[in-house]
């Protein structure tokens, strides 16, 4: 039980000061000059854009929520690369895409793009996808492949990178 306390802070500490965080919080306010504005969101932006923004930015933030919880309790680990799950993760959003974590990030941070209507951001967005791609390309996926060999290339055949199935992959 305290392993597992341990990891779920290590988690909660990456996702806040680390990636997540980097990318959704951080560097977004460096690229808008939110600070400097003293927060204020563009004048002529109308209600449901606002809206439509925060519910992008919440539905991307679900899938980084969910993925602490299940790394922690069902991998045995992190979300930190340096310490990463005991057990590879297939069940729950990872039965649809193989990076539901990262997909997440994306959705929350189009929804940053949405809200603030910064092409710098959307630059930065192009640029973060590119980053992800090739870090689960060249990084993720060989050193999950070398850690669980058989199990993780019947999940790579079954489910997509980033593009979700429409029912749930139930195992091999």
């Amino acid at each position: 039980m305290a392993s597992q306390r341990r990891n779920a802070l290590v988690s909660v500490l990456f996702a806040v000061f680390g990636g997540p965080g980097l990318i959704l919080v951080y560097l977004p306010l460096l690229i808008t000059r939110m600070w400097i504005t003293g927060f204020k969101l563009p004048a002529d932006e109308a209600l449901w854009e606002k809206i439509l923004a925060g519910a992008l930015i919440a539905a991307g933030l679900a899938p980084l929520l969910e993925s602490i919880v299940r790394f922690v309790r069902v991998g045995r680990g992190t979300l930190v690369p340096t310490a990463p799950t005991e057990r590879l993760v297939v069940s729950g959003l990872y039965r649809l895409v193989r990076n539901p974590m990262y997909c997440g990030v994306l959705t929350a941070l189009l929804g940053e793009i949405a809200l603030f209507r910064s092409r710098a951001l959307a630059e930065y967005g192009a640029v973060v996808w590119l980053g992800m791609h090739l870090f689960v390309r060249f990084y993720e996926e060989p050193t999950l492949e070398k850690r669980h060999p058989g199990e993780f290339a019947a999940y790579r055949r079954n489910v997509p990178r980033w593009l979700p199935r429409l029912t749930p992959w139930k195992g091999d």
